[in-house]
C-alpha cells in the first residue's frame, strides 16, 4: 500500500515474508550445483567392454570402487548393433571404444588412455624372427575381432591403400580366443599390445612391431547425450583414466 515514503508492505505481506523467503530458497536450492560425494552414492553403472577392457581395466577399477565408492556396482555388458539404442534409451551408460571410431550424432566421449597395436604370433613362428612389412600381411592367414559382427577393419583399409590383400581365417568376438589361436597355429592377429603383453608367457607368443605409421590405440569412454552432464558419469570416466593410465604405462618395447 501507499506510504509517506513510497511503497509499504500490507500486514498479509509482512505476515507471508518468513514463509516466502524460505519458499525462495528451496526453490533456488533445485537450480544450485550439489556437492558430489562418490562414497555417497548408491548405483548402478553398465558399460559395454570387450574382454580387453574386461581383463586389463575392470580389475583396477573394481579396486578403486572398493576403497571411494563401495557403494556403485559396475555391470559389463556386450557390444551388438544395438548399443545406441541401449544408451539412448538408458539401459546403458557408457560403452568403451577407439578415439577413431565415428560418434552418433549429440553423443559425448572422454579420452581415457593410449594402447597400441601389436602384431602377434606364436615363438617359432616361419617370421617371427623378422621385421614385417605390409607386403608380408598378404602372405600368412589372420585372425581378427568383430565386436559389432560388422567385419570392418582399419587395417584392411591401409592394406588395400597399398595394393595388398590379406586372407582372414577365422572372426571372433573375443581378443583372448584370438591369441590362443595364433598360439596353436602359423595364424597372426594385430591386437592390443597391452592384452598380448599379459597373455605373451601363457601362450608363447611373440609381439612385433606392425609395418603401419601409426600404431597407436587411443581409447574413450563414449555415452549418450542425454547424459552428457551426469556428475557420476563423469567422474566414473576420470576414474577410470587413472586405472588405464597406470597400466598402459606399464607398456615396454616389443621383443
Amino acid at each position: 500500500m501507499r506510504s509517506a515514503s513510497g511503497l509499504a508492505p500490507t500486514s498479509r505481506a509482512q505476515e507471508l515474508a518468513p514463509r516466502l523467503g524460505a519458499a525462495l530458497e528451496a526453490a533456488r536450492g533445485l537450480f544450485r550445483a550439489q556437492s558430489f560425494e562418490p562414497a555417497d552414492l548408491r548405483r548402478t553403472i553398465r558399460v559395454a567392454a570387450s574382454d580387453v577392457q574386461t581383463l586389463l581395466l575392470v580389475p583396477a577399477i573394481m579396486a578403486r570402487l572398493a576403497r571411494v565408492a563401495p557403494g556403485v556396482d559396475l555391470v559389463i555388458e556386450p557390444y551388438g548393433p544395438d548399443v545406441r539404442r541401449r544408451m539412448e534409451e538408458g539401459s546403458l551408460d557408457l560403452a568403451f571404444a577407439l578415439a577413431s571410431t565415428p560418434l552418433p550424432p549429440g553423443a559425448w566421449s572422454e579420452a581415457i588412455g593410449l594402447d597400441r597395436l601389436a602384431l602377434v604370433m606364436r615363438r617359432g613362428h616361419p617370421a617371427a624372427v623378422a621385421a614385417w612389412t605390409l607386403a608380408d600381411y598378404g602372405r600368412f592367414d589372420h585372425v581378427t575381432v568383430a565386436l559389432l559382427g560388422d567385419g570392418e577393419s582399419d587395417i584392411d583399409a591401409r592394406l588395400a591403400a597399398a595394393g595388398v590383400s590379406r586372407r582372414i581365417a577365422l572372426t571372433t568376438p573375443h581378443f583372448i580366443a584370438a591369441l590362443a589361436s595364433v598360439a596353436a597355429t602359423d595364424m597372426v592377429t594385430t591386437v592390443s599390445a597391452t592384452l598380448a603383453r599379459r597373455f605373451a608367457a601363457p601362450f608363447d607368443l611373440v609381439l612385433r612391431a606392425p609395418p603401419f605409421d601409426d600404431v597407436a590405440l587411443p581409447m574413450t569412454l563414449v555415452g549418450a547425450a542425454a547424459r552428457a552432464n551426469d556428475p557420476t558419469l563423469r567422474w566414473f570416466c576420470a576414474l577410470t583414466r587413472q586405472a588405464a593410465g597406470e597400466i598402459f604405462r606399464r607398456e615396454t618395447a616389443f621383443a
